[in-house]
C-alpha cells in the first residue's frame, strides 16, 4: 500500500483518496476502472504522509498554512466526522495564530526567504497543536498539514518544511494551483444544502473565479479549473499603493480597473457555463458565492450597516445581499474607515487597511458581471472543502441543518418531525393558498429534534434559550445553515415554549422576524403554537406509534367560510386525540390548542389588524378509542 500511496493517481480518476484504502492487493488499472467516476475530484494530491484509515475514530485534524506570503495567520481544527452529523462539519477545537509572514519577507520591496524567527514561531505552534491533538485523543495518521502552493515556492520552502518535519514528523502537503481552486469550490459547496452560481475566492494573494453546482451530493464545476488573477486582498493594496505615488493616479487606476474587468469578463466566457446556469443568467441573474478573508470582511462590514440595525445573526456562513446592497462602496469605506479607529465586529485594523482595495475590486467584479444580482457569503474554505471531499456522497446529499441538529433528537424526533408536517396544509390550487416554501422538511426536523433541548431550563428562561439556540446557542457553530433556517428555527422553537421573552430579547425576536417575509414569520408563530400542543401531549419526546397508545393526529387543509361572518379562508386543523388518555384530557390540553386558535385571530396578524398577514385558523377535535 505504501508503494501504490506513491504512484501518481490523476490519470485514474480516482475519487477520495480514503476509497483508496481497501487493504486489498489488486492491479491499480483494475481498481480505477472498478470505482466511479466523481463530477469533481480534488483529492489527486500526492500526500507525503499515510492515509487516513476510517476503521479509527472519525476525528481530523488539520493546518492550514494558506498563501504562506500573504496569510495572516495559521489556522488549526479537529473536526468530528461521525457519519450521523458529518455533513455540518462539527469542530470539536479551532484555533488560530497570528503569524503574517508578508510584512517580513516584503520589508526590502522584494521578496525574500522566510525567517528563522518566524519559523520557529511555526514550529511552535505546530507543537502546541500536537499536544492539543494527543489531549482530544486524535490518532497521528488523522492529522494533516496543508499547504498552497506558495508554500512551495518559498525561496527556502525545502528547508522550512524539512524543519517542521524534523520538529514534528508531520509532513507539509502542498495543494498544486489547480487543487486549490477546486478544494475552495468545495468549500464553498459544503457551506449551503445547495449552490447554483459564481464563485469567487479572495485571499491575500489572489482572486479566483469559477462556476459551481452542488446538489443532492453531486457537484460539478467548469472543467477548467477556476482562473486566478493577482488581486487578492494584500496585492492589490500593494498595487494600488504604487500606483498612488505616480504622477497621473487616477488614470492609472482606470487604466487597472479597465484591464481587470476585461479579465473577468473573458474568464467568465471561458468558464463555458452550464445550460441551467446560463439560463439564470438572463433570466433573474445569478448567484455569486463569496468565500476568503478579505470577502468576508467585507460581508462584516455591510452586516454593520444593515437595514436591520444591529444585524440579529453575527454568523458571516450564509449572511445574504442584494448586489444594490454589494456595490454600496463609498458608504462602507466609509464605515471601514472609522473602524481603523473605533473597533468594529470582526473588522481588525489590518482588514480595515485593505477595504479600499477590496472596494476597487467589488466596483470591478459588479461592472465586469452586470448578470449578478444576489450575493451570498461563505465560510467555507481549504479546511472544510478538505474535509467535505472525505464525505461520501450519501452524507453530502444530506442537509446541513438536521444534519446538525442531530445530537440533539427526542427518541422519536422522526414521528414529532412528520407531525409537523401534518399541521401544514398542502397547497390548495383551488384557493391558491399555500404555506410558505422556506419552511422544509429540513427545518420541521430540526424543530422536532430540539423541541425538548430545553425542557430542564427554569420555565421563565426557556423561551429566552430557545430562541437563541440556532444563533448563539446549540447551533451557533452549525455549517452549513442558512440565515433564513436559523430565523426561522428561533422564532418557532422560542414559540414552542409559549413566546413570552424577558429584555431584551424581545428585541432580538423583532430583528430576527425583519430579517424574513411576514408569511414566514406568521407561519412561525402557528408551528410554535402546534409544537407546544405536541409537547404537551409527549413530555418527553417519545411517541409509542402502536394505534392502541397513539395519542395524536394532524389532519390540515385550505378551506374557507371562516371567520366570524364565514367570508375568510383559512386552515382547518383537524386535532385526533385518544379518548380516555389522561394525556390529552381536556385540563391538559385546552390552553395549548386556545393558543393555536390565538394565532389565527385578526389582533394576531403580522404588521397590523388591519393590512398585517394573518390566517384564519379553525380546531376541530375529534376523540378516537384508537388510530
Amino acid at each position: 500500500l505504501r508503494n501504490v500511496w506513491n504512484f501518481d493517481l490523476r490519470p485514474l480518476n480516482l475519487i477520495p483518496s480514503s476509497y483508496v484504502v481497501l487493504n486489498l492487493v489488486v492491479p491499480l488499472p483494475w481498481l480505477a476502472s472498478w470505482l466511479p467516476r466523481p463530477a469533481l475530484s480534488t483529492h489527486y494530491v500526492i500526500w507525503e504522509g499515510n492515509p487516513i484509515p476510517w476503521h479509527v475514530p472519525t476525528l481530523i485534524a488539520l493546518v492550514i498554512l494558506a498563501n504562506i506570503y500573504l496569510s495572516n495567520g495559521i489556522r488549526f481544527s479537529i473536526t468530528n466526522l461521525s457519519p450521523g452529523t458529518a455533513r455540518s462539519l462539527p469542530t470539536v477545537y479551532q484555533d488560530r495564530e497570528g503569524i503574517s509572514l508578508y510584512d517580513a519577507q516584503y520589508s526590502a520591496g522584494e521578496k525574500g526567504p522566510i525567517p528563522q524567527d518566524v519559523i520557529e514561531a511555526v514550529l511552535a505552534a505546530l507543537k502546541r497543536f500536537q499536544i492539543v491533538c494527543a489531549d482530544f485523543g486524535v490518532p497521528e495518521t488523522n492529522i494533516r498539514v496543508l499547504a498552497t502552493e506558495a508554500t512551495r515556492n518559498a525561496i527556502n520552502s525545502d528547508d522550512f518544511r524539512g524543519q517542521i518535519r524534523d520538529a514534528t514528523g508531520w509532513e507539509v502537503n502542498i495543494l498544486p494551483k489547480e487543487a486549490e481552486g477546486r478544494i475552495g469550490a468545495l468549500g464553498v459547496a459544503s457551506s449551503f444544502d445547495k449552490v447554483q452560481g459564481l464563485v469567487m475566492d479572495l485571499g491575500g494573494g489572489s482572486t479566483q473565479i469559477t462556476w459551481l453546482v452542488a446538489e443532492e451530493g453531486r457537484v460539478e464545476t467548469s472543467s477548467k479549473g477556476s482562473f486566478s488573477f493577482p488581486y487578492g486582498a494584500a496585492a492589490l493594496s500593494r498595487e494600488l499603493a504604487l500606483i498612488s505615488e505616480q504622477g497621473d493616479a487616477q488614470a492609472a487606476k482606470l487604466g487597472l480597473a479597465a484591464k481587470m474587468k476585461t479579465q473577468f469578463q473573458q474568464a467568465y466566457l471561458d468558464l463555458e457555463l452550464p445550460a441551467s446556469l446560463e439560463h439564470r443568467a438572463h433570466h433573474g441573474g445569478l448567484t455569486l458565492y463569496l468565500s476568503g478573508g478579505g470577502f468576508r470582511g467585507w460581508g462584516y462590514l455591510l452586516m454593520a450597516r444593515h437595514k436591520v440595525h444591529p444585524y440579529p445573526i453575527p454568523i458571516i456562513n450564509g449572511f445574504t445581499v442584494n448586489k444594490h446592497q454589494f456595490e454600496k462602496t463609498v458608504e462602507v469605506e466609509s464605515l471601514a474607515a472609522e473602524a481603523e479607529e473605533t473597533p468594529l465586529f470582526r473588522i481588525s485594523k489590518r482588514r480595515a487597511a485593505q477595504v479600499p482595495a477590496i472596494a476597487f475590486l467589488v466596483n470591478v467584479i459588479i461592472s465586469a458581471l452586470p448578470m449578478i444580482q444576489e450575493i451570498r457569503f461563505c465560510q467555507g474554505g481549504v479546511r472544510e472543502g478538505f474535509l467535505y471531499d472525505l464525505l461520501d456522497p450519501s452524507i453530502k446529499a444530506l442537509d446541513p441543518l438536521p444534519a446538525a441538529s442531530a445530537r440533539f433528537a427526542s427518541p422519536s424526533a422522526d414521528a414529532i418531525s412528520q407531525l409537523l408536517q401534518s399541521a401544514l396544509p398542502a397547497k390548495d390550487h383551488d384557493l391558491d393558498r399555500w404555506a410558505p416554501p422556506a419552511l422544509t422538511p429540513a427545518v420541521l426536523r430540526a424543530v422536532a429534534d430540539l423541541m425538548y433541548f430545553h425542557s430542564d431550563h427554569p420555565k421563565e428562561s426557556r423561551a429566552n434559550s430557545a430562541l437563541l439556540a440556532p444563533i448563539t446557542g446549540a447551533l451557533a457553530s452549525a455549517h452549513g445553515v442558512s440565515h433564513t433556517d436559523r430565523a426561522l428555527l428561533a422564532l418557532v422553537l422560542s414559540r414552542r415554549w409559549g413566546g413570552q421573552l424577558a429584555p431584551p430579547y424581545g428585541d432580538l425576536e423583532s430583528r430576527l422576524q425583519a430579517t424574513l417575509s411576514k408569511p414566514e414569520v406568521w407561519w412561525c408563530h402557528y408551528l410554535g403554537a402546534v409544537a407546544n400542543l405536541i409537547g404537551h401531549v409527549y413530555p418527553s419526546g417519545a411517541i409509542d406509534p402502536s394505534p392502541t397508545r397513539k395519542r395524536l393526529e394532524f389532519q390540515s387543509k385550505w378551506t374557507d367560510g371562516l371567520g366570524k361572518k364565514g367570508l375568510d379562508q383559512g386552515v382547518l386543523l383537524r386535532i385526533r386525540f385518544r379518548d380516555g388518555d389522561i394525556m390529552t384530557s381536556p385540563t391538559i390540553i385546552n390552553s395549548a390548542i386556545d393558543e393555536i386558535d390565538h394565532v389565527g385571530k385578526k389582533k394576531s396578524r403580522i404588521g397590523g389588524k388591519e393590512f398585517g398577514y394573518g390566517v384564519a385558523v379553525k380546531t376541530k377535535i375529534d376523540r378516537v378509542d384508537q388510530f
